[in-house]
């Protein structure tokens, strides 16, 4: 029986983004249905052609980098590519960083209002990193 996930990324720091990224890959691979709701300090690491990088919040974000952790980017795209799980840019956090959709990563859904994304995980497991 799948289950309904919704996580909301809004930390912008690695351990969140990566621990985020490894349960809606897991999640979605196990055919649960998945939607991911992207704002605040979460969207800048989504931007076409960024290159930054998240701050580590202890010793354990450092330790993953470098030692073959499959990145964050790559497990949320795995997650859409593979599990059909949703990517959802929030609406305002695009409004207020001055970009379109056009300026994320092609597996980015539309944007998403914060009232329509939890109305639609009405019923379902919530998660926020």
């Amino acid at each position: 029986m799948s289950r309904k996930i919704h996580i909301v990324c809004v930390s912008g720091t690695r351990e969140k983004l990566q621990m985020a990224a490894m349960i809606a890959s897991v999640a979605a691979a196990s055919g649960d249905e998945v939607s991911v709701f992207f704002s605040m300090n979460a969207m800048q690491y989504f931007v076409t052609g960024s290159s930054a990088e998240p701050p580590a919040e202890g010793e354990f974000g450092t330790l993953l980098q470098g030692k073959g952790v499959p990145p964050f980017r790559q497990l949320f795209g795995m997650a859409a590519e593979l599990g059909d799980a949703t990517l959802l840019p929030c609406s305002m956090a695009l409004d207020l960083l001055k970009i379109t959709k056009d300026d994320l990563d092609p597996a980015f859904g539309p944007p998403t209002g914060l009232t329509r994304f939890l109305s639609d995980a009405d019923g379902a497991q919530l998660l926020t990193f």
